[in-house]
């Protein structure tokens, strides 16, 4: 589920960048703050998903010995 998600949010971005880009609105100042809050948000999931990952698999590590 949680590829699911974020593959689902980048091919989002990737969508509006091309639709933007076909459009000519990248220059404006909507566009560009969506897609860098958008990357932001994909960047601090990531992060925040393997940070989880990383604290699971030391707890059940603790939890075997």
């Amino acid at each position: 589920m949680k590829d699911r998600i974020i593959l689902l949010a980048s091919s989002i971005l990737v969508i509006f960048f091309f639709i933007g880009g076909l459009l000519d609105i990248l220059n404006h100042f909507l566009s560009k703050t969506f897609l860098f809050v958008g990357f932001l948000v994909l960047v601090l999931y990531i992060i925040f998903i393997k940070a989880k990952e990383d604290h699971d698999d030391i707890h059940n590590d603790a939890n075997l010995s």
